[in-house]
């Protein structure tokens, strides 16, 4: 029990931040996509993919590797950002010269690859800011990576109604994610300085003292990270690159209209996967019998939430699609449907890659990935020409059901089975709730979004609580947690 309360007294923080966090971010989606027009928005969002791809470049593994190796040892901290901090300099001037070189080669047009330039100056920042929110994850300071995270969705958001009102065009809305990265990037610096310095001895003498045979092995630990990691950005990012290669700018404006939304759900069990790492990596050197408790609980939960988010979205998709972006997306509404059923797995197989990271066996994950970016990319290549948003959406959900069941075989494997009687019970259950609450916004459909979510999701709790899938256990812990937030 103490182990899922404190599990759970760490996410509800972060959980409250990213959810702000994240609704800053759909506004700023929402104003833009309006503003700009299928076209316009269609080339932002390229832009912001094709520099995603490389921006894992500029880290290689090295923040997951951080996280875990300091969370086990604190004294580590000052080492680790004084090496990692010239490693990403490095890292960083490679990054901005592979996305300037390649971008030129594939021939887009001039305002295509100005917008290129800024977001891929963007990316930089954001490699200096993935240190710092290591270090803070790895104290289990996960409010400064949330504030940090609030404050740059916010300064984005504040930028897209400024560059709304003074008609800027779209290599405007780029320039808003460097002027918001770079003010980020301060940020964490003071929060660094100002709350952490004592306790990470990162002093200015500390950050100079460089361990140059630290590296190899570093770089070592750390590439099964970065691979991971490559090859996850890929096969998040390569559908919308490759639409607008074979299909413009309009469709991929139409995709991505439908993928951010999607994308926003995702703040769940990523607020939980970093709050929970830490915790994990921890129990690995304590008590393995805790590091069970911890991924048994957190696919539990996650599965609660995830089902019953896939169902409603599917329902609902029309409603959101023409209520927040206008008639010119209705072709994203059938992109919805599918595309969310993507998140459903990803929030079932998260607990793994924990699981997996927390055990050091992140070649696993690596491997799990690798072959799910190859399908991803292959997949693409067949069915977009034909099929163009509707092929990419499904192959992205195909992507993650393959990533969901390679993590249930090889957590099998390696003696973490999921495949029992127990699990089969919660998902049952899940699923017997998430269709009453179906039929309950099918019926109910007449009532306002405002009314029919929380009524739906206040449903869905009460028919799983009474159906036994969510015990006294889970809800007194949950009642206590937020009495005490």
């Amino acid at each position: 029990m103490s182990t899922v309360r404190r599990i759970a007294k760490n996410t509800t923080a972060l959980l409250v931040a990213q959810v702000a966090g994240s609704l800053l971010s759909f506004f700023s989606t929402m104003y833009a996509a309006r503003y700009l027009g299928a076209a316009g928005f269609g080339t932002l969002s390229f832009a912001l993919a094709f520099t995603g791809i490389f921006a894992v470049i500029g880290d290689l593994g090295l923040s997951a590797l951080t996280v875990r190796e300091v969370a086990r040892d604190k004294s580590l901290a000052s080492k680790y950002v004084a090496n990692v901090a010239l490693m990403k300099i490095i890292l960083a001037a490679v990054t901005f010269g592979l996305i300037a070189l390649t971008i030129n080669l594939m021939g887009y047009p001039e305002e295509t690859i100005r917008v290129v330039y800024l977001l891929g100056l963007s990316v930089v920042f954001t490699a200096f800011t993935q240190m710092f929110y290591a270090i803070f994850q790895a104290f289990e300071r996960m409010e400064y990576n949330a504030i940090g995270q609030m404050l740059n969705a916010a300064l984005v958001l504040g930028g897209v109604i400024l560059a709304i009102q003074r008609g800027f065009t779209v290599i405007g809305f780029a320039s808003l994610y460097v002027v918001a990265g770079a003010i980020t990037l301060g940020y964490c610096f003071a929060a660094m300085k100002l709350r952490l310095s004592n306790r990470a001895s990162a002093s200015t003498a500390k950050v100079m003292e460089l361990d140059w045979s630290f590296w190899k092995p570093t770089i070592k630990e750390a590439l099964p990270f970065g691979l991971s990691t490559i090859f996850i950005t890929v096969f998040y990012w390569i559908s919308s690159v490759m639409l607008s290669s074979m299909k413009g700018d309009a469709v991929v404006g139409w995709y991505n209209a439908a993928y951010r939304m999607v994308l926003v759900l995702l703040f769940i069990p990523g607020a939980w996967s970093n709050a929970i790492f830490p915790v994990m990596s921890k129990f690995y050197l304590t008590s393995m019998d805790a590091l069970r408790f911890s991924f048994e609980r957190s696919f539990k939960y996650l599965t609660i939430l995830g089902i019953p988010i896939g169902v409603g979205t599917t329902l609902l998709a029309g409603r959101f699609i023409l209520g927040i972006f206008g008639a010119e997306y209705a072709n994203s509404i059938v992109a919805l449907q599918i595309l969310v059923w993507s998140t459903v797995f990803i929030f079932m197989s998260a607990s793994f890659g924990n699981l997996f990271y927390s055990l050091n066996r992140q070649i696993i994950v690596t491997k799990i990935v690798g072959v799910c970016c190859a399908v991803n990319v292959v997949l693409n290549l067949i069915l977009i020409p034909g099929y163009g948003l509707i092929g990419a959406s499904i192959v992205t959900v195909f992507t993650e059901f393959l990533s969901l069941a390679l993590s249930l075989i090889w957590g099998r494997r390696i003696g973490y089975c999921l495949f029992d009687r127990s699990s089969a019970r919660i998902v049952a259950k899940v699923l017997l709730s998430s269709a009453v609450m179906g039929i309950f916004i099918v019926c109910f459909d007449s009532l306002t979004l405002l009314a029919l979510v929380p009524l739906a999701a206040l449903l869905y709790f009460a028919i799983l609580y009474l159906a036994g899938g969510i015990s006294k256990e889970d809800a007194n812990l949950v009642g206590r947690v937020v009495g005490r937030q």
